[in-house]
């Protein structure tokens, strides 16, 4: 039986997301979001952040799933980057 997937979105309505596994996309999504929820990362401390957390545990690229949920939680407004240089993430 095929694993069902999820479209997901891209901050930039121009552009398409891509369609992953569901169980892939929460394990991933849930980490990010327990990781932002203490504080504010950049790019690289979130996606260092993202596999310590769940490297034993996720089988595939944690980076690649990671930058892909990124970006659609980006879409969905639940994450936004800051202004400030360097950029970080935070939850809005």
């Amino acid at each position: 039986m095929k694993n069902s997937t999820i479209q997901t979105l891209h901050p930039n309505p121009e552009k398409s997301n891509k369609k992953i596994d569901v169980d892939k996309y929460e394990t991933i999504k849930s980490a990010l979001l327990e990781i932002l929820a203490d504080k504010q990362y950049t790019h690289t401390e979130l996606m260092e952040a993202l596999y310590q957390k769940v490297k034993d545990n996720f089988e595939g690229g944690v980076q690649w799933y990671g930058e892909t949920v990124k970006l659609d939680l980006e879409a969905r407004k639940l994450i936004e980057r800051t202004r400030s240089k360097p950029e970080k993430y935070r939850l809005v």
